[in-house]
């Protein structure tokens, strides 16, 4: 591309740099807020068929073109169109078929990057399950954010801070443009699926022996729980299991008169002797010494405390 701008020193006509979205940092692999797949680009051909399985995150799907048959619960056997958007919860299960080629953007998340957290907190806490899910369709402005973004996401190293701004702007557009109710019903299953998953994790995670139990016990594959788990509670699944099966049983110790081959199978130890293991590694005593110290009026605690 060639400037119209004289030179400092003379009127010769000079190139321009390559045109490119950022020309100041040529390496940003090690950014420390690099985000992967927050937003990402789909081009599918006409008859690709993405089998039904559960999400990891939250996911917002955008139409730019074509026709997508989309089939979750929410949305059982329906066509996206042109503009079109829909959502769908952490842990939901989606499956979809291109009727023809299409092109579309998904955006990705754990939690919403908000600009205006009142709002967010009004729709959320009013939030209410329709009859029947309905997609929502694209302003002109969310329209035009969309549309851009593909020949950026393209790039071989897409700006992480560039896609932030771009995620929160997009947030902003849908949470305060459209109607409360519409938005009411099209959040709803946030809140829904994080309730129901978590009342499963707390239900039955003292009654298993690993992780591959666990996620066997709810129906997922042992990638999918694990990605599914560490992205809803912020640890791995077998740390966070280590730490309430220690919680539990300190207050067992503590606070009950449960024998302890009780505590033992309550927590799913095979044998007294890996039980009293687990309880020298964490406390640094065994659960009969344990239950002693706090009979005396000592404090007994995790060996980290």
């Amino acid at each position: 591309m060639l400037s119209l701008f004289p030179d400092d020193n003379n009127s010769r006509i000079r190139p321009m740099p390559e045109d490119s979205f950022c020309i100041q940092y040529k390496n940003c692999t090690g950014c420390p807020r690099a985000t992967e797949n927050t937003l990402v680009y789909k081009n599918l051909p006409k008859g690709e068929h993405i089998p039904k399985d559960k999400c990891t995150q939250n996911c917002m799907l955008f139409m730019l073109k074509g026709e997508l048959l989309i089939n979750s619960e929410e949305y059982p056997g329906n066509t996206l169109h042109e503009k079109q958007f829909i959502l769908q919860a952490i842990g939901s299960k989606i499956e979809i078929l291109a009727l023809t080629d299409v092109e579309y953007i998904t955006f990705w998340f754990n939690e919403l990057p908000l600009l205006c957290e009142d709002r967010y907190n009004e729709i959320k806490d009013q939030a209410e399950a329709p009859l029947t899910y309905t997609p929502l369709v694209m302003s002109e402005r969310i329209h035009s954010l969309i549309s851009s973004m593909p020949d950026f996401l393209n790039e071989k190293s897409p700006c992480s801070k560039y896609i932030e701004l771009k995620c929160k702007e997009l947030v902003f557009l849908i949470t305060n443009f459209y109607p409360l109710p519409q938005l009411k019903t099209f959040f709803y299953p946030i809140s829904t699926y994080t309730e129901s998953f978590q009342y499963f994790v707390i239900q039955n995670y003292s009654k298993v022996k690993s992780v591959e139990e666990f996620a066997h016990l709810g129906g997922y594959t042992t990638t999918t729980f694990r990605r599914l788990f560490k992205n809803m509670y912020g640890i791995p699944v077998y740390e966070w299991i280590l730490e309430k099966k220690r919680e539990g049983i300190l207050d067992d110790l503590q606070h009950t008169n449960m024998r302890i081959t009780e505590i033992c199978n309550r927590y799913g130890f095979d044998s007294l002797s890996h039980f009293a293991h687990f309880c020298k590694d964490s406390f640094g005593d065994t659960p009969r010494a344990l239950r002693k110290k706090a009979a005396n009026g000592e404090k007994i605690g995790k060996i980290s405390d």
